[in-house]
């Protein structure tokens, strides 16, 4: 049985990672851990190559936490600057002793309302909890769930990217 470390305790984030290497690898056993690592860049990152950044650095943390590991997954969120308004995209890299993989979500612009309150200094996840009198939002469905009233929630929308970065893996004579 193969380990994934998900570079993250969050649920959401595991789930993701577990739909996506079973899709991807039907006939594989996989065991999930999810730990804590920092992504040594800020709290809510502000560019797509400070997500990129944030979501390599995790999986290079993670690896240096728990080196023995079959793959790597380090999943970020951030921001892109649009017009007036904010949009949400998340960075996904899976490594292994001897492939990379990267894939990005699709991006989805917020509220305004949800903006601004970004704008103002807030992180993504309390900001929504806030703007939509939740409570936890990112450890459930997320902002994409609420706002498409769960027609794709955090999980199906990081399953896909999560695949996508695993496309190397499945497809190694191609990417060598």
């Amino acid at each position: 049985m193969k380990k994934v470390i998900v570079a993250s305790k969050n649920p959401v984030k595991i789930e993701a990672t577990r739909l996506a290497f079973e899709k991807m690898f039907p006939k594989k056993n996989f065991l999930f851990e999810g730990i804590s690592v920092s992504s040594g860049v800020s709290e809510q990152p502000q560019t797509q190559r400070e997500t990129l950044q944030g979501a390599q650095n995790r999986v290079n943390n993670a690896q240096k936490m728990i080196p023995n590991a079959a793959y790597y997954v380090g999943i970020e969120s951030g921001l892109e600057s649009l017009e007036k308004n904010i949009g949400i995209a998340n960075w996904i890299v899976i490594k292994s002793e001897e492939q990379l993989g990267y894939a990005k979500t699709g991006l989805f612009v917020l509220p305004p309302g949800l903006s601004n309150k970004i704008k103002q200094g807030k992180e993504l996840g309390p900001a929504s909890d806030e703007f939509f009198k939740k409570n936890n939002i990112k450890h459930q469905e997320g902002t994409i769930g609420v706002l498409t009233n769960n027609t794709i929630t955090r999980t199906t929308y990081y399953t896909p990217a999560i695949m996508m970065a695993l496309i190397p893996f499945k497809n190694k004579q191609l990417y060598i």
